[in-house]
């Protein structure tokens, strides 16, 4: 009987053990949550991104951007960050943000951002655009981040979005496309009729070793430009894929051909690259070779995906549609 009562207490006290447990556990959590609460900043917005969530601040002074189209799309809302990375594996801010981002210290390029210097650089928020997530533990540590994922230049107008929300200012998104569309209206009056019939193409060779032409379709930065000014694309160009781009090789050279071309170049070779390309038994064969309407643009400009690089897209259009005899 003894048995019995002593193994009944010992249950009893187990189980007054495991709730008091409990109850002690789910008061600390509570409070823990409490705690994080209270220690966000009272000034700040939570932003759902996709490496979770961040308390933004509201009115950030010192952002660093780690991608182009990020910082282009900051700088054509006017707002000017302390720090940016760079293209993918280059040293330089392109040439389209000359005058603009003076002051504007380099942390490397896009691939590898120079955490050393963010964190010298004292951030309140950091930008993030990669689909890699792993470094943002460490980015975090340092300010808060915000990062969404990239799928090239089909989505720079999502991506400006994205950074519209991160920044809370849509009035100054819509004075941005305003601006936008009124330089596309004011194009179009310029070309009038000229290139009603005309066929463009646009196509570049990313890698010189390697020729194969790359097309950007109606529905990538660039081609879209295009598409907004109305000017019509070759057969091959005028459609819509997931990914947004053809490849075609060097045998089948004929296949970029239109009244105009505009081929673009990357890296500092391009004079060079394109010498070999005009050795091409195929090339005085084209159309737009024949009546000189072949126009060298800058890749890097017409690849970039934010809001500062459609102007400099726009220029180029008026540079050589309006200006060019």
């Amino acid at each position: 009987m003894k048995k019995v009562s002593r193994a009944i207490i010992i249950f009893i006290l187990a189980s007054l053990t495991t709730f008091l447990f409990s109850a002690c556990n789910q008061k600390l959590t509570k409070n823990a949550e409490n705690l994080n609460e209270l220690s966000r900043p009272v000034n700040c917005r939570i932003i759902q991104h996709l490496a979770g969530e961040t308390c933004v601040p509201q009115n950030p002074q010192r952002i660093i951007a780690l991608h182009i189209a990020t910082l282009g799309n900051l700088v054509a809302l006017g707002v000017k960050p302390i720090g940016s990375a760079t293209g993918y594996q280059k040293s330089d801010f392109p040439k389209y943000f000359e005058g603009k981002i003076d002051g504007i210290q380099s942390v490397g390029d896009v691939t590898q951002p120079n955490l050393e210097k963010i964190l010298q650089l004292k951030p309140d928020l950091i930008i993030n655009l990669s689909d890699d997530i792993s470094i943002y533990p460490l980015l975090s540590k340092i300010a808060p981040t915000v990062q969404t994922g990239w799928e090239g230049p089909r989505q720079w107008k999502e991506h400006f979005n994205f950074v519209i929300k991160v920044l809370g200012r849509e009035n100054a998104s819509q004075q941005a496309w305003n601006h936008y569309y009124h330089r596309i209206r004011e194009l179009k009056a310029a070309l009038g009729d000229r290139y009603q019939n005309k066929k463009v193409s646009y196509v570049y060779v990313e890698d010189s070793n390697r020729p194969i032409f790359i097309s950007e379709l109606k529905n990538v930065f660039a081609g879209s430009i295009l598409n907004d000014v109305g000017l019509q694309r070759t057969e091959l160009q005028d459609v819509i894929t997931p990914y947004g781009y053809i490849f075609i090789p060097e045998e089948e050279l004929s296949k970029i051909d239109g009244d105009v071309i505009f081929i673009g170049f990357d890296g500092d070779d391009e004079g060079k690259t394109f010498n070999k390309l005009k050795q091409k038994p195929l090339w005085n064969t084209l159309k737009a070779v024949q009546q000189n309407h072949v126009y060298i643009i800058n890749l890097s400009t017409w690849r970039e995906s934010n809001l500062l690089a459609a102007d400099a897209v726009i220029d180029d259009l008026y540079k050589y549609l309006v200006k060019t005899p």
